[in-house]
């Protein structure tokens, strides 16, 4: 699971794993577990076990699911603020006589906990509920002691580097989608102009092709959240009245932009097939995607892979019998073969566990690259969804789900920290983004 190193050693984390494996008589009541694994429990009971005490800290997995899945039952700034209320109380911090002492051994797991939050959760403070609620729990902290003004400064600063990284990055996905509409319009006014660049004349080299897909799958994992898979599947929790529980919340706009991306590949890469005029180009332009793609297995980067499979297997240019048969296709076979879909994808789940397996023991940031076939891992989950009940019958949540739940999308997480090793080249990246393509009638999409 996603962890944040404890704060400055100030956290005793010894026996740090047992708490997450209480008895049910040791465990707040109303957490309920088997085997000595949570199976089940309230909200409010779930909440509780989220909050620290003085001889108390959860389990970092623990904190990772449940901040992962509470919001279907909850929204992240109420969340917050029973988070906030719950410290307060417990270990009356909002009397300003407190001892200093207890807030002094307190005040470490609470930052360590909001730490974690803002880290693997950043999004969830975009909204400025969570901030305020942030604001006054962290003021009461930090009014004890300079270290603790310090840690919060340095928590703060932290999350306001975080969000203004977003900003910029959505920034630029707005500026790139609109260099891709002006070229559209361009193309259009003159479609003989649409003939005059391609990407062999960009670049001839399929490696070299294969690093830039790369990078750009790279940046845009890195940008999705995990809570944004929770949102994309959201629904509202049958126990609660309030009609608009979810209307805030965040869309799913990172993940939606990275599906676009694969279709937008697709097309780039029929778009490319199909635009010469003579046979003897468009086979070269098959045979040269063929070695990109197989580049990208080699990398480990098998969402690319898969779009370009997906565009050469489009009615456009699976009908080019004659151009077809002037290439050698035994590569083109392999490829198919590894991301055949027959045995729910049983090939590609194998190269998959391969390239996990590496990138567990990589010596090099290379050969840590995994890069997930993203619309199928969106099926796992959905089904993961939609196959488990939010709640047993008793009405206590399911938390073996969630366990579950949050072990897909923690390995999701350990692929998208990995840095491109690869060195940029902006002209081959700027036109794998914004170059005109056609869709499947012939017409060009931005």
């Amino acid at each position: 699971m996603p962890q944040t190193p404890p704060f400055t050693g100030q956290l005793n984390t010894s026996g740090y794993n047992k708490n997450l494996y209480q008895t049910k008589e040791e465990g707040y009541s109303g957490l309920y577990y088997h085997d000595n694994n949570l199976t089940s429990g309230s909200l409010e009971a779930l909440i509780h076990h989220l909050v620290p005490t003085l001889d108390y800290y959860p389990d970092r997995t623990y904190i990772f699911t449940f901040l992962l899945s509470s919001r279907i039952f909850i929204r992240p700034h109420e969340l917050m603020s029973k988070v906030c209320h719950l410290c307060m109380e417990q270990q009356r911090l909002s009397d300003s006589q407190a001892d200093k002492i207890r807030v002094r051994k307190i005040a470490p797991k609470i930052l360590q906990l909001l730490t974690e939050w803002l880290e693997t959760f950043p999004y969830d403070f975009r909204d400025e509920r969570m901030m305020r609620s942030l604001k006054e729990l962290t003021h009461r902290l930090a009014s004890g002691d300079e270290v603790y003004r310090k840690a919060v400064g340095q928590m703060s600063q932290g999350l306001i580097r975080r969000l203004t990284v977003l900003s910029q990055y959505e920034e630029a996905l707005v500026k790139i989608n609109a260099t891709a509409a002006e070229r559209l319009t361009a193309v259009k006014a003159k479609p003989q102009a649409a003939t005059q660049r391609d990407m062999l004349s960009i670049c001839n080299d399929p490696f070299t092709v294969a690093q830039q897909l790369t990078h750009i799958e790279l940046e845009r994992l890195s940008y999705i959240g995990p809570e944004e898979f929770v949102q994309a599947f959201v629904q509202k929790d049958p126990l609660d009245n309030d009609k608009s529980c979810f209307s805030d919340h965040k869309k799913a706009s990172n993940l939606e932009a990275y599906v676009e991306w694969f279709n937008r590949l697709s097309y780039l890469v029929a778009t490319e097939i199909c635009m010469p005029v003579k046979k003897k180009h468009r086979a070269r332009v098959m045979e040269f995607f063929i070695d990109v793609a197989r580049e990208c297995f080699n990398i480990g980067n098998f969402n690319s892979l898969m779009a370009i499979i997906s565009g050469m297997n489009m009615s456009p240019v699976s009908r080019l019998k004659k151009t077809w048969s002037k290439i050698k296709t035994a590569k083109f076979d392999i490829l198919e073969h590894q991301m055949d879909p027959s045995s729910n994808f049983y090939n590609y789940r194998t190269a998959l566990r391969g390239a996990t397996q590496r990138s567990i023991t990589a010596n090099s940031s290379r050969e840590k690259i995994v890069i997930p076939f993203f619309s199928l891992l969106i099926k796992d989950l959905y089904f993961l969804n939609e196959g488990c009940s939010n709640r047993l019958k008793s009405g206590q949540i399911n938390f073996e789900k969630f366990w579950e739940l949050a072990k897909q999308v923690s390995e999701f997480m350990a692929w998208k920290k990995v840095e491109c090793p690869f060195e940029k080249d902006r002209k081959i990246l700027q036109y794998l983004l914004t170059a005109p393509v056609f869709n499947e009638d012939g017409t060009f999409i931005s």
